[in-house]
């Protein structure tokens, strides 16, 4: 029986330093990660890939931004530069994969969904955003931006001012039948891009393009409840998850019961709010929803020894 996994892949693995940022080496770090999910397809997973795009969201901004400054070209807006980063990392991830396969003699497909997740329009981080995006600001610009956009601005450490949107928690995947459909036909694809543009109803029953950032991890979280895959991984910087980190009793974890992680995420200060809270907290969520299912924490070029029990961070129920 064919086993099913998604896979959340960091926006931030396709950048390996500040030397290798270009398109071309975005596409090369892809290939890499692309190499090990080929190698989870050959030992009989299906999968389904996640990815983040705040790297990426973020130079789609700042091209926006100097070409209105310097050409007066008119700027992009924030859902649609989520929509730009679906396309263009998703086409990285879908060639090379796609590429590999073909080398490897495995007869499947690959596709990228642009994927729409829907947020509560109510959601309690619209009355308090906390995300920074696009570039600093003078005081004077900031202020008419309020005035004249009604974006949300804060002074940022001394360095100027930035705006800022709320990070609101993914609801519903707008193309979750589409997503299914794709899969149980076997084809390898690519959705929740960057945990999907975000959209709210109004109250119409349409759908309508909203300035917010989804977490990734989240998004590829509903997605693994939402199709109840076998497997939940999430690739990240590290091998494994420590606790403690940093600090002289760090410890490396092999394995994490559902409790262990509930109680680690509790106590507050095991795991940093901005990276390996919100992966611990996704796995969570899916591990309530799919009590017979295991989830996985580690680097890319680790995926396929962590599959086989020789590390990897394993978080089970």
């Amino acid at each position: 029986m064919t086993k099913l996994a998604v896979i959340a892949v960091g926006g931030n693995s396709l950048i390996l330093d500040d030397k290798h940022v270009t398109v071309e080496s975005q596409y090369q770090a892809a290939r890499q990660t692309c190499l090990h999910i080929a190698d989870m397809i050959e030992q009989g997973w299906d999968v389904a890939i996640g990815h983040g795009n705040g790297p990426q969201v973020g130079f789609i901004l700042r091209r926006s931004e100097i070409a209105a400054k310097t050409a007066g070209m008119h700027e992009v807006p924030l859902d649609v530069c989520g929509a730009d980063s679906q396309g263009a990392i998703g086409y990285a991830i879908q060639q090379n994969l796609q590429n590999i396969l073909y080398q490897r003699g495995v007869k499947k497909k690959v596709v990228t969904v642009i994927t729409q997740t829907l947020v509560d329009k109510n959601d309690p981080a619209f009355s308090k955003p906390a995300k920074p995006i696009g570039g600093f600001m003078e005081q004077e610009e900031a202020e008419r931006r309020h005035q004249e956009q009604g974006w949300t601005v804060v002074e940022d450490a001394g360095r100027g001012w930035r705006r800022v949107v709320a990070s609101p928690l993914p609801k519903q995947i707008v193309e979750l039948e589409t997503v299914e459909t794709l899969l149980e036909k076997g084809i390898i694809t690519i959705t929740v891009g960057g945990g999907g543009i975000p959209v709210i109803d109004p109250g119409d029953g349409n759908y309508e393009g909203i300035a917010a950032v989804i977490d990734k991890d989240y998004a590829s979280s509903l997605l693994a409840r939402n199709i109840k895959a076998d497997l939940f991984v999430i690739s990240t910087a590290v091998e494994k998850v420590a606790i403690n980190f940093g600090k002289p009793d760090q410890k490396w974890l092999d394995k994490l019961t559902l409790a262990e992680a509930k109680a680690y995420l509790a106590e507050g200060t095991h795991f940093a709010k901005g990276s390996m809270a919100p992966k611990i907290q996704a796995i969570v969520w899916y591990l309530e929803a799919m009590p017979n299912g295991k989830a996985l924490i580690t680097n890319p070029e680790n995926i396929g020894r962590a599959l086989k029990g020789e590390t990897g961070t394993w978080i089970v129920p």
